[in-house]
């Protein structure tokens, strides 16, 4: 193309848009509900692949600062589980907030953490090295740095640090990378296909 011409976009044919491959729908590939074992709160999320790469959605349901509050979310990644979208809110007795982002750890959810792992790919032995995640802070939607590293113990467990190390927990996985259990934290309480 010449600089300075504009490109131009010709519409298919009716017998190229006839033949040409559809996409396929979105298909659920696991849901899951866990119980948060340090305080009262449910989650319910659901993975989903599409041919764009993956989703998640979920809510949460908690006693928080504000009273009763729901959060929800809806993650997409790409096929590689780059995050290309976040979009959160949360509703509580101070009224409803919003916000999108990238790149995300989610404070209050154990879903998060299937993005990175994903992500990631590790081999068992393998450490991530310093990774700064977008950490949002329930119930305000504060969001701010968090550094973090992941170590892959065994083939569905890691062991997951954050602030420099001030923080760990092992998390175990099921064979999508879900979290099954989040040492002292979360629980899954029911898994359906």
């Amino acid at each position: 193309m010449a600089i300075g011409t504009k490109a131009q976009t010709i519409p298919p044919t009716k017998a190229q848009t006839a033949s040409s491959p559809r996409p396929s729908p979105p298909k659920t590939v696991r849901t899951a509900v866990w119980r948060w074992l340090k305080r009262t709160g449910l989650e319910r999320c659901e993975l989903v692949r599409d041919t764009a790469g993956w989703t998640m959605r979920g809510t949460i349901v908690t006693l928080g600062e504000r009273g009763p509050a729901e959060a929800s979310y809806t993650i997409s990644c790409d096929p590689e589980w780059r995050t290309e979208r976040a979009d959160i809110s949360l509703r509580d007795d101070s009224g409803a907030r919003a916000l999108g982002l990238v790149d995300i750890d989610l404070g209050w959810s154990p879903s998060t953490n299937t993005i990175a792992i994903r992500r990631l790919n590790l081999r068992v032995g393998a450490r991530s090295g310093p990774l700064t995640m977008a950490w949002v802070r329930f119930p305000d939607l504060r969001v701010g740095p968090l550094a973090q590293e992941y170590e892959r113990l065994e083939e569905r467990r890691y062991r997951y640090t954050s602030r420099g190390g001030a923080f760990s927990a092992v998390i175990e996985v099921d064979d999508d990378g879900l979290v099954v259990e989040y040492e002292g934290f979360w629980q899954r309480a029911r898994e359906t296909r």
